[in-house]
């Protein structure tokens, strides 16, 4: 999940809503597509290569193929039916974050992040 937010750039809304008919291959490349974000906004991410293989060996892992994409598992490591909450996707990346050794950084951190290395990397600024 920790790569979602970074490689695609989603909001904790959005990683939480995630269901297997937003992953799509368009044009040879798979993406992200039909989000809805802020204030009802429909958009479409590029997913990098390596976030679709930890998104795929997420749902080999946990034998799931249709519905949410992100699911809560229970203490006998079973994977529930629905979704994940919105503080729950924050909650798991909070650990990852300090352990790299960057404590206290905020939720929307890892979307400045993913934008700051898109620009870099040549992406256009109406694409970010």
């Amino acid at each position: 999940m920790r790569s979602n937010r970074l490689g695609c750039g989603l909001r904790r809304s959005e990683v939480a809503a995630l269901t297997f008919t937003h992953l799509q291959q368009r044009d040879g490349r798979w993406c992200i597509v039909d989000l809805v974000g802020k204030h009802g906004r429909v958009r479409t991410a590029p997913m990098p290569t390596w976030v679709k293989v930890a998104i795929d060996a997420w749902l080999s892992q946990a034998g799931v193929a249709e519905g949410y994409v992100f699911r809560p598992v229970n203490r006998a490591d079973r994977v529930k039916i629905g979704g994940l909450e919105e503080k729950v996707v924050w909650q798991l990346i909070k650990p990852y974050a300090e352990a790299a050794g960057v404590p206290g950084i905020a939720p929307h951190d890892l979307r400045r992040t993913c934008a700051k290395l898109c620009r870099a990397g040549g992406g256009e600024l109406e694409q970010i």
